[in-house]
């Protein structure tokens, strides 16, 4: 199968679930503005969000988002994670790394800032 068979063109449904779902989002937003109490307006916000992810997980975009998700969690399971030792040894060349450019870059500065003086005649 290519790539290009796995293309789905978005149905209007879609389209207009996701319109919805926007609408949902928006209208908790507006309602989070327009209401006086704390708890209405963060209630008007999360029922916003919670509806639209709702409305979305059921058009195709969500079930493509879940099938991928559950892709990418079968992936996960695949990798394999360093040992402890592996981990501590390359933390400890980082820091010896870090620290012998920091060393070159401080040297480099005061070679820089030395030849400026030089050159400009200013300083001491």
């Amino acid at each position: 199968m290519t790539d290009d068979s796995k293309i789905q063109d978005a149905s209007s449904a879609d389209v207009a679930k996701l319109v919805v779902a926007i609408l949902l989002v928006a209208a908790g937003i507006v309602g989070y503005y327009l209401l006086d109490n704390v708890w209405l307006r963060w209630g008007c916000v999360v029922a916003g969000l919670a509806l639209g992810a709702l409305v979305i997980a059921l058009s195709g975009y969500g079930k493509r988002l879940w099938a991928f998700t559950e892709s990418a969690r079968v992936e996960l399971r695949k990798v394999v994670w360093p040992t402890r030792e592996e981990t501590t040894k390359t933390t400890v060349a980082v820091f010896i790394f870090v620290t012998l450019a920091g060393i070159f870059f401080w040297l480099l500065d005061l070679l820089l800032a030395w030849a400026t003086r030089f050159w400009t005649n200013t300083g001491s």
